[in-house]
């Protein structure tokens, strides 16, 4: 069920579950994300999200633009051993030595692909998922994601579980999950 906000529109619950959700639900959770460096930043985001809240990437997100050069993949792969160290003493970002690697690991298994990231990720779009109603009908993972997941695995790319893929796949519009009478199902159909 959808819950109601402030300004009166109905919205996934998790929408209205803390003031910086709104505008995060509203404005980009969904919204098709088709270029290498957003769909990286994103990557690297969901990645860095594992067995945290989401609103502490959120919150966070300043802080991880700024010290991973707006995640400019080539600026990334190009981190040494210094720059680990650099990130771990960053207290604006999650410092996490396992995800800080994968991040950089990432970013160079990118720019191996031959026909770049955002081609790889929207081959696994799924226009067509059921709407879900309620928040237990929507997927943790589907045979999408461990697809997509299995794929990237086998491109070098690390830290990513169907699960992770999947948050991906929702937050860049490869799957519409926003609930059925949400005021953002379908909004963004024609981008």
């Amino acid at each position: 069920m959808t819950m109601i906000g402030p300004d009166g529109l109905a919205r996934c619950p998790w929408g209205v579950s803390a003031p910086d959700y709104i505008a995060y639900h509203d404005d980009e959770w969904g919204r098709p994300v088709r270029d290498d460096r957003g769909l990286y930043e994103r990557l690297c985001l969901e990645a860095f999200q594992s067995g945290l809240s989401w609103l502490t990437i959120l919150r966070k997100r300043p802080g991880f633009r700024r010290a991973f050069d707006d995640f400019v993949p080539e600026k990334v792969a190009a981190y040494g051993p210094a720059d680990v160290e650099r990130l771990l003493a960053d207290a604006s970002i999650v410092r996490n030595r396992r995800k800080i690697e994968a991040a950089i690991a990432n970013a160079r298994a990118s720019l191996d692909l031959p026909d770049g990231l955002a081609a790889l990720v929207w081959k696994y779009a799924d226009p067509g998922a059921p709407a879900p109603k309620t928040v237990a009908e929507v997927p943790a993972i589907t045979p999408g994601s461990k697809a997509l997941a299995k794929e990237l695995k086998g491109h070098g790319f690390r830290h990513l579980g169907p699960t992770t893929v999947y948050a991906l796949m929702q937050a860049c519009g490869l799957v519409d999950d926003h609930l059925v009478k949400c005021h953002r199902r379908g909004a963004y159909i024609a981008d």
